[in-house]
């Protein structure tokens, strides 16, 4: 059995050196695009590297899947993996922003068996291990639930026109955060409609269905990891109550978007 004390504590030093590198505290950081409009910076690189060696050492049998590494086929042999975004959020991070993570799963056969976020910008820790529950900073989490999918709470800066039936809240630029806060009943509903990959998601699906959320890609579907295409079209986190409303509500999109 892993040790999750001891992984606990390796993602608060990932979170440490991240915070010790910030903007928000002062400091400049070097950054450029992997492609247009996808920011990485050297506290990616440099919280990449740590967590490989140390979750390597942690479970030396376990594959790994992470968004600043080069992808190892290898992986797909593995009953287990480790899938990491160094920064989720970077965009944020880069600002001097409070809205960034370091994100960590434990994937076992193609299922998330342990989550953690760190937040520590922001002072939050997020774990959720399958089967057990979800908390933030020790405190267990109790997930939205919304029972009228018009008024729900969606963590965004601005709605579509059709969209506007809806409520925003805070938006931080981490998408695993804002998964997060379904599960905290900061949020009702997360969905998205473009392609994604599982390190954005893993630990933070996790979190938000073990605290009672229902999780699915954008047409209800379950998600599926170390898959040899690490990428899932949409997704769709929420209240179990509003959920078939919302996949309804995106459906004609979602359709549009992957015929095309």
């Amino acid at each position: 059995m892993i040790d999750r004390a001891r992984l606990e504590e390796i993602v608060d030093e990932a979170g440490r050196i991240a915070l010790g590198l910030w903007p928000g505290d002062g400091h400049e950081v070097e950054s450029w695009e992997k492609e247009p409009g996808s920011p990485v910076c050297a506290a990616d690189i440099e919280v990449d590297g740590y967590l490989r060696r140390h979750l390597g050492q942690l479970l030396p049998s376990a594959g790994w899947l992470s968004e600043e590494t080069v992808d190892d086929p290898a992986r797909l042999s593995k009953g287990l993996i480790w899938l990491v975004d160094p920064i989720d959020g970077t965009r944020d991070f880069l600002r001097g922003r409070m809205g960034w993570c370091v994100s960590v799963a434990l994937i076992s056969e193609g299922r998330p068996l342990i989550g953690v976020l760190d937040a520590p910008a922001r002072g939050q820790k997020w774990v959720g291990v399958a089967g057990q529950g979800a908390w933030r900073n020790g405190q267990k989490l109790a997930a939205s639930t919304r029972q009228e999918f018009v008024g729900a709470r969606v963590p965004a800066a601005s709605l579509q026109k059709v969209d506007q039936i809806l409520t925003t809240v805070d938006q931080p630029n981490s998408i695993a955060l804002r998964v997060a806060m379904v599960g905290a009943d900061e949020a009702d509903l997360v969905a998205t409609l473009r392609w994604g990959f599982e390190w954005d998601i893993g630990a933070a699906t996790l979190i938000a269905r073990e605290a009672g959320a229902t999780v699915t890609d954008a047409f209800g579907k379950p998600f599926a990891y170390n898959k040899p295409d690490p990428r899932a079209f949409g997704m769709m986190v929420s209240a179990p109550a509003i959920h078939k409303d919302a996949v309804t509500h995106l459906a004609e999109r979602a359709a549009a978007l992957t015929s095309s």
